[in-house]
């Protein structure tokens, strides 16, 4: 494949991810940053909060597993995990953390349940996305992978 297709590609896998709602404006902030020095550097923060999601996702397993649910203890861990997720534009995933959080609030031990269920999902997606979009901004090479989505 050449690599003019190969570049027409990975903008279209771009442009999906935001118009499916999977990123949102502070992915292309980290895009911007990559300079001859860091050409990977958004690829780079990506992979280490995948590293250190699955931290996240186990902390709050744990804590949904006591009995009596500590709502303000789940509350207090997804706020944490929210941060990491604003970082890399995570849009998806910031929605059902609100929701979640929405769920602590009123203490509804199922709505919690769920909310966790679909955003561990919606990250599961999200990776695997954004796994086949770096591979394919490799395959590619340099490009203006950093403009913004229209």
């Amino acid at each position: 494949m050449s690599t003019k297709l190969i570049q027409k590609r990975v903008a279209s896998m771009r442009e999906a991810l935001f118009k499916q709602g999977y990123l949102d404006e502070q992915f292309s902030m980290l895009e911007e940053l990559e300079d001859t020095d860091n050409p990977n550097f958004c690829e780079e923060v990506v992979t280490m909060f995948f590293r250190d999601y699955v931290r996240h996702i186990n902390n709050i397993d744990r804590a949904l597993e006591k009995n009596p649910i500590n709502f303000e203890k789940l509350e207090d861990l997804m706020h944490h995990f929210k941060g990491s997720c604003c970082s890399i534009g995570a849009a998806k995933a910031k929605n059902e953390i609100t929701l979640f959080r929405n769920h602590c609030t009123n203490e509804d031990a199922e709505g919690v349940r769920g909310t966790f269920e679909q955003l561990k999902k919606e990250l599961a997606t999200l990776k695997t996305k954004l796994e086949a979009y770096f591979q394919a901004a490799r395959q590619a090479g340099p490009s203006q992978t950093a403009d913004r989505p229209k």
